[in-house]
């Protein structure tokens, strides 16, 4: 056998992909369940802090700052570890897929509250000005005025934060998440071959590739022209 064929033979033999293709599928279905989840929960909750933020309460605020800072501080994996065996003590016990949603929602609504923030306080100051001065109150001129102007500010940060952070679904395998890395992992422990864990890099190609050219075209789109 030549070195070629060794090597294929070592990570793409064909006879044990077509084995655990279909796990390596089943975890293509977990992880886009879960990142579909993150991205909604994470930018919804992320806008929400932003805007009562917005509101300039002060004592909100410095809890929002507290929430936030706290996230962008913490490593992902260990807070997955933290909702998966701490909250059984307070007698809670989310599954493994729940912790991992629960965590990277926090973890990216964290850093999506600071882009959307820092959207909302680039607008000219004159831009509220105008807004009030026509009759528009506080919340009309923030919803109406200046948040259209800051999302289309966020998109590029946005879009590159999300795709780092839903490719950490990879981190539920630390409890027993079967998404497209655990699901290769356990193949290769049991085919002692590497070769689904290059079917799992395929998948990760194949799923979030599209997701980056989609952004790159809604970046295009929505970019502010010069």
């Amino acid at each position: 056998m030549s070195t070629w064929d060794r090597f294929v033979d070592t990570f793409f033999n064909a006879r044990v992909m077509a084995k655990y293709l279909p796990d390596i599928l089943s975890g293509v279905v977990v992880t886009i369940e879960l990142a579909v989840l993150i991205v909604a929960s994470g930018l919804l909750a992320g806008l929400a802090l932003a805007l009562v933020r917005a509101l300039a309460i002060r004592p909100l605020n410095w809890l929002i700052i507290f929430i936030v800072d706290l996230f962008r501080s913490l490593p992902p994996l260990v807070i997955i570890v933290l909702i998966y065996f701490g909250l059984p003590a307070a007698g809670l016990s989310p599954s493994g897929f729940v912790s991992t949603w629960i965590a990277l929602g926090l973890v990216l609504m964290a850093f999506a509250e600071e882009i959307f923030w820092a959207g909302i306080t680039s607008i000219p100051r004159g831009q509220w000005e105008a807004a009030r001065s026509t009759g528009l109150g506080f919340g009309q001129t923030l919803l109406n005025v200046v948040l259209p102007q800051a999302l289309r500010l966020t998109i590029p940060p946005l879009t590159n934060r999300t795709i780092a952070i839903t490719k950490g679904t990879a981190l539920g395998t630390v409890v027993a998440v079967t998404e497209i890395l655990g699901q290769a992992s356990s193949a290769v422990s049991n085919s002692y071959n590497p070769s689904p864990l290059m079917m799992g890099s395929a998948a990760y190609v194949v799923l979030f590739l599209p997701v980056v050219v989609a952004a790159r075209w809604i970046e295009t789109k929505f970019a502010w022209k010069r």
